[in-house]
């Protein structure tokens, strides 16, 4: 199978070279030629396997440069970290209620389910397209990336990783997660801006002909961590097929019953997973998506008008505080049939005015198959606390705002399919948060919140967080944003 840039269908690679390049020469993002199906048989084989079964069956779909052993190896591999007997267990909440839980990885978040996987891709395709340069992983976070990616990629044979997270945009527990991290090929750098200025200045590498020449002539080429890189995307489709398959087996649906996904959305590569399921085959009713006051795209479904001229704000789920969804250009490389001249033109627009509009025929379609809502603060600590009293089931912020999206989408539409709400974090990573939302009190230091969380609730702490205030903090550098380019070059000259 080919790939092909979402701003320029003439560039084509296989699935090997758009995994070591990670994002497309004109800085578009790499899509499948065309979009592999799911028949009946395929279902009736993957409700019987594992879960590493299902994701390397899912990937060899799309990932034809590898062979199905290959990808079962890699996913055994990956997988084996995670804890518990299933990496992303279903578990019913009540009636026509699932939550997808993403998080017991040893990060304790979602990412981990394709940042496990992704080390082991990137190596062995850098083998099969004869890669003999080092690559360099540079990485933009708002939280859970960058942590997943260091720990995926710690002490990778031929790969180095940079991670740039903003300083006052993270959890105190994700910012620790990143700061203790071990490893000998790894750097992380906080930076005084927010996460769209992290993403932004990284994308500009990745398309600046002298930057190559720079990290050429010292050994390295580029790629990426992020969901852009499709080899990062590929994993998630496999967790939303594989709930669907669980739904079946358990008899709570039969085949071609349509199911609603719930999906706390940021970059937007979440919830397009979930969205490349439905195109294979998944019996998708809605894709609901989830924002907390960084309403940027329940804004767009609504309007048609993506724009981020607006103000940027601090939540307590700062995973989703993002304004520039990156994934949403493959989304709407879709939906505008595959315009590839269109989306440049689009993407263009943003980068000069801050902004851009798509057809009303366009939005008529996407309303069709998303639904948009957004959670306040006091909405998302309303819903995580009455949820523990309803069904005695903790949640995270990010899932918090999920959940309230949900139960406003449910009051509305009297939509009363099967649905799965997508949690994605831990609750431990922002126990000072989770904690206040419970009980109503402020506690500033994480660990003493753990403790008093663990104490309220009786949840374990899980391992990955409990023992980080006795690791050793090893990096501590804040530059300004302008200077994330410099912090790459000097990496590269050490």
């Amino acid at each position: 199978m080919q790939y092909i840039s979402t701003r320029n269908k003439g560039l084509r690679c296989s699935s090997a070279e758009a995994i070591v390049k990670g994002l497309a020469e004109d800085g578009g993002l790499f899509v499948p030629e065309s979009i592999p199906q799911l028949s009946r048989y395929d279902f009736d084989k993957l409700i019987e396997m594992s879960y590493p079964e299902r994701s390397a069956y899912v990937l060899s779909k799309f990932l034809d440069d590898f062979t199905y052993s290959e990808l079962l190896d890699y996913a055994t591999q990956a997988y084996g970290r995670f804890y518990g007997d299933d990496p992303c267990p279903l578990v019913n909440v009540d009636d026509n209620l699932y939550v997808l839980e993403l998080w017991h990885g040893p990060t304790c978040a979602f990412k981990d389910m394709a940042l496990t996987m992704l080390p082991h891709l990137l190596s062995g395709a850098r083998k099969k397209v004869g890669e003999s340069d080092k690559t360099l992983i540079l990485v933009a976070t708002s939280g859970d990336t960058g942590k997943a990616a260091l720990e995926g990629f710690k002490d990778v044979e031929g790969t180095d990783i940079i991670v740039f997270y903003p300083s006052d945009g993270v959890s105190d527990m994700q910012k620790l997660q990143m700061m203790t991290q071990e490893g000998s090929n790894v750097y992380v750098c906080a930076i005084e801006g927010n996460f769209d200025d992290a993403q932004s200045a990284v994308k500009r590498i990745f398309a600046d002909p002298e930057m190559a020449s720079k990290l050429a002539s010292a050994g390295y080429k580029l790629s990426s961590a992020n969901s852009i890189n499709w080899g990062r995307l590929a994993p998630q489709i496999a967790y939303y097929v594989s709930s669907y398959c669980d739904l079946l087996s358990s008899g709570q649906i039969e085949m071609g019953d349509e199911v609603n996904f719930v999906v706390p959305s940021g970059n937007f590569g979440n919830i397009l997973a979930a969205y490349y399921a439905s195109l294979m085959g998944v019996g998708v009713g809605k894709l609901v998506c989830a924002s907390n006051v960084n309403n940027v795209l329940t804004n767009f479904f609504k309007t048609g008008e993506y724009n981020i001229n607006r103000p940027f704000i601090k939540t307590m789920s700062p995973s989703m505080d993002i304004l520039i969804s990156s994934n949403l250009e493959r989304l709407l490389f879709e939906f505008s049939g595959r315009d590839d001249a269109l989306i440049a033109e689009r993407m263009a627009s943003l980068k000069s005015e801050g902004k851009y509009s798509v057809t009303s025929e366009e939005l008529s379609r996407l309303n069709e198959v998303f639904a948009v809502g957004y959670a306040t603060e006091e909405e998302t600590a309303d819903t995580i606390d009455s949820t523990y009293d309803l069904y005695d089931y903790l949640m995270d912020t990010h899932t918090g705002v999920a959940m309230s999206v949900y139960n406003d989408y449910v009051a509305e539409s009297d939509d009363d399919r099967p649905s799965v709400v997508v949690s994605t974090a831990n609750a431990y990573k922002f126990p000072c948060d989770v904690y206040r939302c419970l009980t109503g009190d402020e506690i500033d230091d994480a660990f003493k919140a753990s403790k008093k969380l663990h104490g309220f609730t009786g949840e374990e702490i899980p391992e990955p967080l409990g023992n980080l205030d006795k690791k050793q903090v090893r990096f501590t550098e804040i530059v300004d944003k302008a200077d994330i380019e410099k912090v790459v070059l000097e990496y590269v000259k050490k």
